[in-house]
């Protein structure tokens, strides 16, 4: 009996001894680290937390002159109207259609990038290649929508290549076709982001022990083989957690670009949520920031139901999951 009372309270001492405790000394010891915490924690609750506040807007018929407490409450009215709108449900489906070809062929293409740059072996010409597919992520979307733009016009050099190697004989209207306005967003956040989305896969690459390859080297594996048996398998983990930080972006198919490359012959097919919250809230016309509010608080409510789904799938498939 006393030895089974002393062991409890060995246990009960060993576990008040592993629990952290933040004394005056030590927290004068962190103090720097504290201040900086307290900092980035004050700038999200101000930034972030508070303006939350504004979802009020989306249950009010809200009047900007009478503000938020002045305005008149009418609960559901704005949500009702948003999927009772035809060009509502429209949106939606751009979005989330946009969003997810950008998220499946921008890790694809990411990885195979890494892959492809992790094999090269002369390190000058690795960090040339390296240092190019970064530049694009670093221009404007002005930019890059005026290289896109005078790439596919009737005179372009698509226009231009295809008619020299006799595969169409009279300029193709790329811009004008409601069917390829998606692959060009996709093609586009391709070109600007693959060498920026591939660094973090490199980073990963460069942590897997070389002595595998080694070994597969010496048992015969080939490059491929060490590819399809050693990389991926250890970036399988990274590529996990990406993909679940990522899936909440579907609805963040983008804002610049649809808008600057849209035109009246692909409306239909390059509205997105921001581009109708844009119309909506702060159209001159328009003026609803009540409808802008509700359709900004659908989209949040989207994204972060993703996240917890895919990662629950993660959890119960006990693979990488955020949480």
């Amino acid at each position: 009996m006393e030895n089974s009372v002393s062991k409890s309270n060995f246990r009960k001492m060993d576990s008040e001894e592993k629990k952290p405790r933040l004394s005056a000394k030590e927290f004068g010891r962190q103090k720097v680290l504290v201040i900086i915490s307290a900092i980035y924690v004050v700038y999200g609750l101000i930034f972030y937390y508070l303006p939350l506040v504004g979802w009020i807007m989306a249950f009010q018929n809200f009047i900007y002159a009478d503000g938020i407490t002045g305005s008149k409450f009418v609960g559901l009215d704005k949500f009702i109207f948003l999927f009772s709108d035809v060009k509502f449900l429209r949106v939606i489906r751009n979005t989330f259609c946009m969003g997810l070809l950008n998220l499946v062929f921008s890790t694809i293409f990411a990885i195979i990038f890494a892959l492809l740059l992790n094999e090269v072996r002369n390190k000058w010409f690795k960090k040339s290649i390296q240092t190019i597919s970064y530049l694009p992520h670093f221009l404007s979307w002005i930019i890059v929508v005026s290289i896109v733009h005078d790439a596919l016009t009737s005179t372009g050099i698509i226009n231009d290549l295809l008619m020299r190697f006799h595969i169409i004989s009279e300029p193709y209207p790329f811009m004008a076709k409601p069917a390829w306005f998606w692959p060009i967003v996709t093609l586009s956040n391709l070109w600007k982001e693959t060498g920026w989305n591939a660094i973090i896969y490199l980073a990963a690459i460069t942590s897997i022990d070389p002595a595998l390859y080694e070994s597969a080297s010496i048992d015969g594996a080939g490059r491929f083989q060490r590819i399809a048996y050693i990389t991926l398998p250890s970036l399988r983990p990274t590529i996990l957690i990406l993909l679940l930080m990522n899936v909440g972006n579907v609805l963040n198919a983008g804002f610049e670009l649809q808008y600057l490359l849209t035109n009246g012959l692909v409306q239909d097919w390059s509205r997105t949520i921001d581009i109708y919250i844009l119309e909506w809230a702060m159209d001159a016309r328009n003026m609803d920031y009540s409808l802008g509010t509700a359709a900004g608080i659908f989209k949040t409510v989207v994204s972060i139901s993703l996240i917890l789904i895919f990662n629950s799938i993660a959890k119960r498939k006990g693979e990488e999951r955020l949480f």
